[in-house]
């Protein structure tokens, strides 16, 4: 009698197992093993091609990495933008460096070189250019001395086209030197002037 009950006993925790293993393994499955992480995707990476028509150099470097600028990569474009005629290297506003990149952009040239006319300079080498012509387009207080400025060419694209979308970007100074053929773009107030006007800079 006591062998039967504890047969029954059995057969009936075999029961309860199979009932409620099966369900418990059926929400095993509906829960997920473990969390995938979502892929982030890569930061942008903001670089920038520069020929200097002065020294002949060229440099292709990354400025900027998402949000964050690049200290090698200012350093970098620091030395490339120095004063050809003195040597001296300046801290550029980097923001500078952001509007040359976006400038290609808006042009539709984002991997384009950019020719540089003048990047920074000494107060030296700018009384030296207004002193060899008293109407250079170079104006006393420049941004260049203040390296916040750089003159440039973009192979391919018309100084009128570059001075057009220079002042789309409503970005600081945009001077255009059609006899020249180069467009200044700083990051000062914002203004816009043509060579030989009273707002030369």
């Amino acid at each position: 009698m006591q062998f039967r009950r504890l047969a029954c006993g059995a057969v009936f925790s075999a029961l309860l197992l199979m009932l409620f293993g099966s369900r418990t393994a059926a929400h095993a499955n509906d829960l997920p093993t473990g969390i995938n992480p979502v892929p982030s995707r890569p930061l942008e990476q903001y670089r920038l091609r520069l020929h200097h028509l002065h020294t002949g150099e060229d440099i292709d470097v990354v400025y900027k990495i998402g949000n964050e600028y690049v200290p090698s990569g200012i350093a970098k474009l620091n030395g490339f933008l120095r004063d050809h005629r003195t040597g001296d290297i300046a801290h550029y506003d980097p923001k500078e460096f952001d509007v040359l990149h976006t400038l290609l952009a808006r042009l539709g040239r984002p991997n384009n070189v950019i020719d540089i006319v003048c990047g920074y300079r000494t107060p030296w080498s700018n009384n030296f250019l207004r002193g060899r012509n008293a109407n250079t387009g170079v104006a006393k207080n420049s941004q260049h001395v203040l390296a916040k400025a750089i003159d440039i060419r973009v192979p391919g694209i018309t100084t009128a086209r570059l001075r057009q979308a220079a002042l789309s970007l409503h970005a600081g100074g945009v001077g255009y030197y059609p006899v020249s053929q180069f467009v200044h773009v700083d990051v000062g107030p914002v203004r816009q002037w043509t060579y030989g006007t009273a707002h030369n800079d």
